[in-house]
């Protein structure tokens, strides 16, 4: 029987007694649960892995308006701006982000990982990742298995969507996929990429999700790209075998309960937060304007 993904420590438990890395374990459960074979796997990420990449390739050359305006081809003018803040990779990843994310709220298409939300984050990652690194398409495919089993114990163990526990549930667990997916590709161990897993959730904790007008475009987007920057610095951190103290199911636990104890509001609602200021409440009523002046005559009717 395929292990559940109840618990990171218990994925490393099974790993050891069965004699399997990590990637095997997901793997394993994959073909188990889902009923598919090894090569329709494999198959299934290499498409999630072009989606990925197009996305990021859209979102950097195509016109990316989105019906509220919110959404004005950020993603370009951050990736040609001649000054950089670190470097031209920093700058890189944070289009990247960008890029993909602002093609989900154009209605383009994306690869949900965990969620729409998020969809920015493990592209910017990836795609970052491969190109500073030399990392080869089957050692990134692993790596989003990898991460797929680390969403699969943070589903459980918190929540993956905004509207049950927040941004921190959504962008959160999409940064801590990416850092794993780092610290696996650059021949991390299993310490080092769940140390990487609970400080990526440490530094995300709390963080509410409160969409301007209800879009997934303010403050999502810009979230997308600093969630990337954060799964770098805790792979760099994590790989180092600096101790996040906090053991990573504890981590994950007590986003949990932060989930749970967040107020409604704060929870995809669009009534807390930045979608509930005055510019975010005008932005909403101009928007609800627009989309009725749309509507044919007779749903207006």
């Amino acid at each position: 029987m395929a292990f559940f993904f109840d618990s990171f420590a218990n994925w490393k438990k099974y790993a050891e007694d069965k004699k399997l890395s990590l990637v095997q374990v997901v793997l394993e459960y994959e073909q188990s649960q889902k009923g598919r074979n090894e090569e329709q796997i494999w198959e299934g990420l290499a498409k999630a892995w072009t989606v990925m990449k197009e996305a990021v390739a859209t979102g950097l050359t195509e016109d990316m308006t989105s019906r509220s305006g919110m959404v004005n081809n950020g993603a370009k003018k951050v990736y040609n701006h001649p000054q950089t803040v670190l470097s031209k990779e920093f700058q890189n990843l944070i289009s990247r982000a960008l890029a993909a994310k602002e093609v989900n709220s154009c209605m383009g298409r994306v690869v949900a990982a965990p969620t729409a939300g998020a969809s920015g984050i493990m592209p910017g990652v990836l795609y970052t990742l491969q190109e500073l690194h030399t990392v080869d398409d089957k050692k990134i495919l692993e790596a989003m298995l990898l991460a797929a089993g680390v969403a699969l114990i943070m589903e459980q163990k918190a929540s993956i969507a905004g509207a049950v526990g927040g941004c921190q549930a959504e962008t959160g667990t999409a940064a801590a996929m990416g850092s794993a997916a780092i610290v696996y590709c650059l021949g991390g161990n299993t310490d080092q990429i769940f140390n990487a897993v609970a400080i990526t959730v440490q530094c995300m904790l709390g963080l509410v999700c409160d969409p301007v007008a209800g879009l997934v475009e303010v403050p999502c987007i810009v979230r997308n790209a600093s969630a990337a920057a954060i799964a770098f610095s805790s792979a760099q951190i994590g790989l180092a075998n600096v101790s996040s103290i906090i053991p990573v199911d504890e981590v994950v636990e007590a986003m949990g309960e932060i989930g749970a104890s967040m107020e409604t509001r704060y929870k995809e609602t669009a009534l807390g937060g930045l979608a509930a200021t005055k510019t975010g409440q005008a932005i909403a009523k101009k928007v609800l304007i627009h989309d009725i002046e749309m509507l044919p005559d007779e749903e207006v009717d």
